[in-house]
């Protein structure tokens, strides 16, 4: 129900972010009678025969920079995310306290002097 208007919006999103300087071409050629009478830096000196092209490399650089700007922008947020480090954080478990019986006789603990292997003795 949803999937096809999400699926139109996203693309008509990246074809106006891919083709910005088209849409600003295509503004110019509909209304360059318009920008050429009233918005053109140069309309007092019609000797340069601008037609409002003035404008228009106003508006392309406009557009350019707000471009570039978007992608250092984009840049330095890829950059933030691959430095971003978790805080590490040590736990300290307590050690449960062993506590061996020490034989008078042997002088080491029953539990070491039992874990050594010994190997057989022949009588012979």
């Amino acid at each position: 129900m949803f999937i096809k208007p999400t699926a139109i919006l996203l693309l008509l999103s990246l074809l106006t972010l891919n083709f910005a300087n088209a849409f600003v071409f295509a503004g110019f050629e509909m209304n360059q009678r318009y920008i050429a009478a009233e918005l053109c830096v140069n309309k007092d000196k019609p000797q340069l025969q601008c037609n409002g092209k003035c404008y228009l490399m106003k508006k392309l650089k406009q557009a350019q920079d707000k471009e570039q700007k978007q992608e250092r922008q984009a840049q330095k947020t890829q950059i933030q995310d691959a430095l971003v480090v978790t805080p590490l954080v040590f736990k300290q478990y307590p050690f449960a306290e062993i506590t061996r019986h020490v034989p008078v006789s042997t002088g080491m603990p029953q539990a070491i002097r039992n874990s050594i292997f010994h190997p057989p003795q022949f009588i012979g």
